[in-house]
């Protein structure tokens, strides 16, 4: 009891005491609400303080462009609200305190209550402020954007550009490529196409971050660094550099995905030194140079994927240059002259903008000036023009490696566009360019590497063909400048009428007259100096002076053309240094005087008419080289005098000498026999007709040869170009009588080495090769050509080997073979004949490499089985044509292997009904695929094919993005692109081309002898198609009812030219 009591006592005292305290709490509000108050406000006073002041630091480091941490603003926002809503509410409790209850006799209690109590809460709400208000810092750096974004003007969407906008697009997409290249010449747009990409990548979000630094051929590491540190907003507080590097490496590997544009680059630079990552399995870095030399990228920098850029195609360039100088420069009288302007700058986007700025609303004598002095190319004469083209590609030169490189420059700013190698390679050896070379093989070679080096860094450009180089003009242009600063040229127009004054004379170097005005030469040419002539003359009066060279004797290279020369002038024996001498297309009589020229190592009578081959020329002991192309009159070469040219090493009879003795026969009139040049140990390059295989003696050999073309068989056999075939280092023509294995050991030889091979007129013969023959002579064959072999079946026999056959050929002709079944003999145990039936090509052969193929008057029905068409998938050239038997040309499974293909050419196959049809084998498997694509095909011509009802059917859509040329000639049955078998009437709305079929890109249409389509134009077309169209060619269509129709004109704004003939039904 007295416990419970206990307990009692002690829960009563709690809760009174908690009552009293309570109670005391409350009545302290009422009595101390003034002084809540003053509290209040003293801490508001602070919290204003508080934020005036970050208001401050906020203020300064906007300023300062700098971004603003978002707690402090956050913090700012509820001082705001805390000084304006809470000290507001307590302004309004205090005003309802001084009121009085009870008419005024009483204060109001409940009002001080409340207004202490929220002046107390607000108090501590403040307090709470004021502690998150504490900040170091309020800011933080603002990270600069990149200064890479291209104002529209300033890039321009020229079609030149596309193409490889969309690889370098496609390539920075690609995680496995991490170093991407691009070059070009200087001022050709690298930097501006590389800063389109980084718009377009940071456009669609392909990256996290993108920089973008420039190199110079003054490479910088710490500018470098700190260019890409401020895009990052990275500031160095390291000085070293090696610091600098680690800090910059550490901040880009925290983008997951980076893009580093690095342009101008000029030599290797160290991308770990200026502390760039390569990226690892967690990051992608991906490097984006710019260079002008290809080598820099390949080599210095292994890009793995490198593109050029080259200059603008002759109307981009044209339209280019006229936005800029104004519409003024199409008015008459200065048309002309602005036309020559703008292919001064030849192509080049920098040369153009500044040349047609500074011409913008000149008057035509201003223009007039201009172009004299871009005609006259000096380092004085470039004007505005091409200033810091100019300098730019002198900096170019003075980088340049050795003084070979500066010397091959500047010859090949001498000899123009298109500069013929072998030519070059003459040039270079006559003037002694290249030291510590001995052969001509030697010097080759290092003519071939310091063109490469030249071609890396843009200076010179790829040729029409592999035996030509060529040069940009604007840097020929600069070549010649460069030349005139060292030595002194003369050409034509330096010769009008007369020939300079004697000091001019005495100071020239080079004399190039292509096509003198002058009638008379000079008794003596007074050039001590002069190292290099040319001359020609279609003057037949024209004559040399016997005294011509008699002050010219430091030449060392002779070129005479179209000349009439009954004898050579004394004078030429008065020439020591004299290495080359060519006498090209010339009337050559007595020339016995050449065997003076004891140091002479090429002699070249290239065109010329000369009937007999002097015997002086043995005592020529030191040429190297001698040629007798195109000598059509050549009758007669003395016996032993090749015998005596012990160091001979390149020969070249083609085209003319067959008239070989025989072996051992001395007499007066006899010729040389073919035995004779197996005495010249040194020959490596041949050039030779044998009009048969039997006037080879047997043990004659080959194997020292490392370039040739021989041709052995009549001439009139077949016509045959020698000039293009030189495109191969090693090409044989073989007019066989026999199967290759009945050859001798020596054809043998050249077969085993051949690149380029020519095979006519096989007789007797069903299967021309077998297995072994393929794996002994076929491994360095690049092309193959067989035609007229009437009784050929197969080209190789299968041996039954269950190895497949791979050719390394890049190009296949087959042609006027009537009896062929197919490339490889089907093997006895085989059931693809009896499944598939016949094709070209089985699965037996194998053609990895195989680039054209031409198939011409041959028998087959189909060209590939599926299985074997996957081999052949780098195709880019299909020409078929005569081939009679031939229903289609692929099915539509094998479109997925052509999307390589450029140029496709079927005409006068007459039993084709469709270009790409449907297999009863593969319908089920390829029933579902609806669209039909050749990505990559610039030409397609279909011609002469008379039971041609479609490229294929309508259940396909076709597209051709690529396509720029569309011929459709004489195929009298088709009704439209894409066909329908089922109609057999034309629908009243039928179009030859609608919406199924997507030509976006084509240039020129030809249309002829279409008996069946009486519109052209769908009035739905595909998206954009045709809307390129600049010539369209409308012939012998009898129902065609119109070209244009009206509601289609706004898509053919680009059209130049139409021509129509002969369409009875136009309306």
């Amino acid at each position: 009891m007295e416990v419970i009591t206990g307990t009692a006592s002690n829960l009563v005292t709690g809760v009174v005491g908690y009552v009293f305290q309570k109670i005391r709490r409350n009545f302290s509000y009422v009595c101390r609400y003034r002084r809540m108050v003053s509290g209040f406000e003293k801490k508001v006073e602070t919290l204003k303080d508080k934020r005036d002041r970050v208001l401050l630091d906020v203020d300064a480091a906007r300023k300062n462009d700098e971004n603003i941490y978002p707690e402090v603003n956050s913090w700012l926002a509820k001082a705001d609200k805390m000084i304006d809503s809470e000290l507001k509410e307590v302004k309004g409790l205090q005003d309802e305190a001084k009121n009085k209850c009870f008419i005024g006799l009483c204060p109001n209690f409940n009002a001080r209550y409340q207004l202490s109590k929220k002046a107390e809460e607000g108090a501590g709400a403040v307090d709470e402020l004021l502690q998150q208000g504490g900040f170091d810092k309020v800011s933080y750096p603002n990270v600069p954007q990149p200064a890479v974004v291209v104002a529209p003007k300033d890039f321009e969407d020229f079609d030149s550009r596309k193409l490889v906008f969309n690889k370098i697009m496609e390539a920075v997409k690609d995680p496995n490529l991490n170093i991407i290249g691009v070059y070009g010449m200087p001022g050709v747009g690298k930097t501006t196409l590389v800063k389109e990409v980084i718009r377009q990548v940071k456009e669609d979000k392909l990256f996290d971050s993108v920089v973008m630094a420039v190199v110079t051929h003054t490479p910088d590491v710490r500018k470098i660094q700190d260019q890409i540190a401020d895009m990052l907003g990275l500031k160095f507080e390291e000085q070293s550099m090696s610091g600098r590097a680690s800090r910059l490496c550490q901040r880009l590997k925290k983008e997951k995905k980076i893009l580093v544009a690095l342009d101008d680059i000029w030599a290797k630079l160290d991308l770990m030194e200026v502390g760039i990552p390569l990226g690892d399995e967690n990051q992608r870095c991906t490097i984006l140079l710019t260079s002008r030399d290809l080598n820099v990228l390949l080599k210095d920098m292994d890009a793995k994927k490198s593109f050029p850029i080259g200059v603008l195609e002759h109307e981009e360039a044209w339209e280019f240059f006229k936005k800029i100088a104004g519409d003024g420069v199409e008015s008459s009288d200065l048309l002309p002259i602005a036309s020559e302007v703008a292919k001064k700058c030849g192509g080049l986007p920098i040369a153009i903008r500044t040349l047609a700025t500074s011409l913008r609303n000149e008057p035509p004598f201003a223009w007039e000036d201009a172009l004299r002095q871009l005609n006259r190319p000096s380092s004085s004469n470039f004007i505005e023009v091409s200033a810091a083209a100019y300098s730019s590609i002198e900096w170019s030169y003075d980088r340049l490696q050795s003084e070979e490189h500066k010397q091959i420059f500047l010859l090949c700013g001498l000899m123009g566009h298109n500069v013929f190698f072998e030519g070059l390679l003459v040039f270079a050896m006559g003037l002694g360019l290249f030291h510590g070379v001995n052969t001509v093989e030697e010097t080759r070679n290092r003519l071939l590497t310091v063109v490469s080096h030249l071609k890396a860094s843009c200076l010179l450009l790829d040729g029409y063909n592999n035996l030509r180089v060529d040069m940009h003009d604007l840097i020929c242009d600069v070549a010649m400048s460069i030349a005139a600063n060292h030595v002194l040229v003369l050409r034509d127009k330096d010769v009008l009428n007369d020939w300079p004054d004697d000091e001019t004379m005495k100071e020239c170097d080079k004399l190039l007259l292509e096509c003198p005005s002058i009638s008379k030469l000079a008794d003596q040419l007074k050039c001590p100096k002069l190292t290099f002539l040319v001359m020609s003359s279609k003057d037949p009066l024209m004559k040399i002076p016997e005294n011509f060279f008699k002050e010219t004797k430091n030449l060392k290279v002779l070129i005479l053309s179209d000349m009439n020369l009954p004898f050579l002038p004394s004078s030429i024996s008065l020439l020591p240094n004299l290495r080359p001498l060519f006498l090209i297309d010339c009337a050559l009589g007595d020339i016995a005087l050449i065997g003076e020229l004891k140091n002479l190592e090429i002699l070249s009578f290239d065109g010329s008419d000369i009937e007999m081959l002097p015997e002086e020329i043995g005592q020529l002991t030191k040429l190297k080289w001698l040629d007798l192309t195109d000598c059509s009159k050549l009758k007669r070469i003395p016996p032993g005098v090749f015998c005596k040219l012990s160091r001979l090493e390149e020969l070249y009879v083609d085209d003319c000498f067959v008239g070989w003795g025989a072996e051992g026969n001395s007499s007066q009139e006899s010729n040389c026999s073919v035995a004779e040049l197996n005495a010249l140990s040194c020959l490596t390059t041949l050039e030779i007709h044998f009009p048969n295989a039997k006037i080879i003696p047997k043990g004659f050999s080959f194997e020292k040869l490392r370039r040739y073309i021989i041709f052995i068989g009549e001439a009139s056999d077949w016509d045959w170009d020698w000039g293009w075939v030189r495109e191969y280092s090693r090409t044989l023509k073989l007019s066989l009588q026999t199967s290759i294995r009945f050859l001798n050991n020596g054809v043998k030889v050249l077969l085993k080495k051949a690149e380029n091979l020519y095979i006519d007129e096989v007789k007797g013969v069903e299967i021309l090769l077998h297995e072994s023959e393929v794996r002994d002579y076929f491994q360095q064959l690049k092309n193959l050509h067989i035609q007229n072999g009437a009784r050929i079946q197969y080209i190789l026999k299968d041996n039954g080997d269950v190895h497949k056959i791979e050719f390394q050929l890049e190009t296949l002709t087959l042609q006027d073979l009537p009896k062929l079944i197919s490339f490889c003999s089907e093997n006895e145990g085989s059931t693809s004949i009896s499944l598939q039936g016949t094709a070209l090509f089985n699965q037996k052969t194998l053609f990895p490499q195989l680039k054209d193929l031409v198939l011409c008057s041959i028998s087959i029905e189909r060209i590939w089985l599926p299985q074997a068409f996957c081999s052949t998938r780098n195709l880019t050239k299909l020409i078929i044509k005569g081939c009679t038997n031939l229903i289609y040309v692929l099915s539509d499974s094998m479109v997925e292997y052509l999307q390589q293909l450029e140029c496709l050419e079927i005409s006068e196959c007459k039993c084709i009904q469709e270009i790409i049809s449907t297999e009863n084998i593969i319908k089920e498997v390829f029933r579902n695929r609806h669209l039909i694509r050749f990505p990559r095909l610039n030409t397609l011509k279909l011609k002469g094919l008379q039971k041609l009802i479609g490229f294929c059917h309508e259940d396909y859509n076709v597209e051709f993005p690529t396509l720029k040329i569309l011929e459709i000639e004489i195929c009298p049955k088709l009704k439209g692109f894409i066909h329908n078998s089922k109609s057999k009437e034309i629908p009243i709305d039928a179009a030859f081309f609608n919406n199924k079929v997507a030509f976006p890109n084509v240039e020129k249409i030809t249309i002829t002898h279409l008996r069946n389509a009486k519109r052209i134009w769908h009035s739905k077309l595909h998206t954009n198609s045709f809307s390129m169209l600049k010539e369209l060619t409308v012939k012998e269509c009898d129902v065609l009812l119109n070209i244009f129709p009206p509601f289609l004109l706004e898509v053919f704004q680009r059209q130049e030219k139409l021509i129509v003939i002969d369409c009875a039904s136009l309306e």
